[in-house]
């Protein structure tokens, strides 16, 4: 399948992994064993998902662009068991997919959405053993940054408290078809069990990471007013008068623990 030249569509953010070794590299990475249910995200033209057929018999793959949905379905025939789901992976109910076992995710996510792709498989982070995804370079800097740094932010704070963030590889442009005008890289993210995470109320925490990155150059003080007030920070072991990028993951889930047992009703300020 993949030497048949498919017109990569800009509007879905189409870049064709081409490059047999990097290929390989995800392959190995992923490792799939006897009985792990995989789902791929994007699978395109196939260039992971025979691999990954071929090495374990099996694979779900979700494809946005009708286009390539008999494609990879007749490249996956005499290979093994392939279904073929034609949906936005943002509207998948990955719990349901799960159907009461555990998921390994792989994907070569398109980068135009990949944040909010991120952002729903947490969601579902309960019923996923594991991810590999191939994303835009910055993001997984982004994704895998320590606290003080310049792309610190609500990406780093919101994967970090959930899962263990582990960069891979990085990936050329000229490994794509169409080649994309940036680096890439590829990174696993292990869900950690809900039990260590700590988030007594995950609302909360989504609203006070939200707010505290929502305008970088203000004080803690300024940039949560809407919900708590400097003695509320102070209660929780943080300076006022820091800043968003100043706190670990670790503080920002005691801020938010905080709030929610010492306010009723954890909502704005009026």
């Amino acid at each position: 399948m993949s030497e048949q030249r498919h017109a990569a569509k800009k509007q879905l953010g189409q870049h064709f992994l081409q490059d047999a070794s990097i290929i390989e590299l995800i392959i190995r990475a992923v490792d799939p064993k006897p009985g792990q249910r995989l789902i791929e995200i994007g699978p395109g033209q196939g260039a992971l998902t025979l691999p990954l057929l071929r090495r374990h018999g099996a694979l779900t793959v979700i494809e946005l662009d009708r286009d390539l949905l008999a494609p990879l379905r007749g490249a996956g025939e005499g290979i093994g068991s392939l279904e073929v789901i034609h949906a936005d992976v943002l509207t998948v109910d990955f719990s349901v997919l799960a159907n009461g076992g555990m998921l390994r995710l792989v994907g070569n996510l398109p980068y135009n959405i990949s944040s909010p792709i991120l952002f729903h498989a947490l969601k579902h982070a309960a019923v996923v053993r594991d991810m590999h995804f191939m994303l835009q370079k910055e993001v997984v800097e982004r994704m895998a940054a320590t606290p003080g740094g310049k792309v610190y932010g609500r990406l780093s704070v919101m994967l970090q408290a959930c899962c263990e963030v582990i960069p891979l590889f990085e990936v050329p442009p000229a490994a794509f078809r169409p080649p994309p005008q940036v680096d890439s890289a590829v990174v696993r993210l292990v869900p950690r069990a809900p039990a260590s995470i700590g988030i007594k109320d995950t609302a909360n925490f989504e609203r006070v990471v939200r707010d505290a990155f929502g305008q970088r150059r203000k004080t803690l003080r300024n940039a949560l007013s809407r919900l708590c007030e400097a003695a509320d920070l102070e209660a929780a072991g943080i300076r006022p008068s820091a800043r968003a990028e100043e706190l670990s993951v670790d503080e920002f889930i005691a801020l938010s623990n905080h709030l929610a047992s010492h306010r009723q009703q954890f909502t704005a300020m009026p």
